[in-house]
């Protein structure tokens, strides 16, 4: 027996200490996730990246609502996902990381990419903040190309 609790104390360890690499991807994951099992709200650890993309989606209408719960360190996003009322259809039908810590991709402002001909949007962290590469254009900014929504 006492190989087994020795196995079962590593884990508990081991899932205490586990650092994210990407949490902009588990974001977009979650988001991703809770979409496909048409739930209506979820909740994401919060940081100051991931409140500006939450700002941006709902001021583009991809979600219905938001809610910045700072009761911990860390603090809570709650976001109540939007759907369609009579087909119950996501807003949300792909949420797509491009730059990733592995392979940056950066876009002047003159290269920005249009997300399905401008039906959807791509989200650029520029010098000025987190936008849509269309606010993004107007201000003839570049920066890193996060995802795109649509």
């Amino acid at each position: 027996m006492q190989p087994c609790f020795r196995a079962f104390e590593f884990r508990k360890l081991y899932k205490q200490n586990i650092t994210m690499t990407d949490p902009i991807a588990d974001y977009l994951t979650r988001i991703r996730n809770a979409v496909k099992a048409r739930h209506r709200i979820i909740e994401i650890p919060a940081s100051k990246v991931k409140k500006e993309i939450t700002k941006v989606l709902y001021d583009k209408g991809y979600i219905q609502s938001y809610k910045f719960d700072t009761s911990t360190v860390q603090g809570t996003i709650k976001i109540a996902l939007k759907y369609h009322p009579l087909d119950k259809s996501p807003a949300i039908l792909k949420l797509e990381r491009v730059s990733k810590p592995g392979m940056r991709k950066y876009a002047s402002a003159e290269n920005l990419p249009r997300v399905l001909n401008g039906l959807g949007i791509a989200i650029i962290s520029t010098s000025k903040g987190i936008m849509t590469d269309k606010e993004a254009r107007e201000l003839k900014l570049g920066g890193e190309v996060m995802c795109y929504v649509y």
